[in-house]
């Protein structure tokens, strides 16, 4: 299953914009049944696909911004342009990032021309 998704989960998109892959979000969409919830949503979510570009600003924030949402359990999928395509990020930003967001990296996973990487709050499972 894309993500790890489930048909009851509830899922935010961030970040998205004209380069994104519209697969992704859409084979998420058809797993829960709805549409993805938009970046103002004040709705508690099971997951945040976070759209990131190395020219989007300071990963740090953007993934701090991005557990303020998300379920005890939940999870973000950080998705980034894979290797030497425009706006790659670096694995080790990657992980310092998340880790001074209080985050670590369970898996990652390639998605076409964009890379996933599963990140968990410090001390949860899932």
């Amino acid at each position: 299953m894309l993500l790890g998704v489930e048909p009851d989960h509830i899922v935010q998109e961030v970040g998205w914009d004209e380069d994104c892959d519209t697969d992704i979000s859409e084979a998420v969409e058809d797993v829960i049944g709805e549409a993805l919830l938009e970046e103002d949503t004040d709705e508690i979510c099971d997951i945040v696909l976070l759209w990131w570009r190395e020219e989007d600003g300071d990963l740090v924030d953007g993934l701090v911004d991005s557990i303020r949402p998300i379920a005890e359990n939940g999870r973000i999928w950080l998705l980034t342009p894979g290797a030497g395509k425009p706006g790659h990020v670096e694995p080790g930003l990657i992980a310092e990032s998340a880790q001074l967001a209080g985050l670590v990296q369970t898996s990652a996973e390639r998605l076409g021309a964009w890379q996933g990487s599963c990140l968990v709050q410090s001390g949860k499972k899932r």
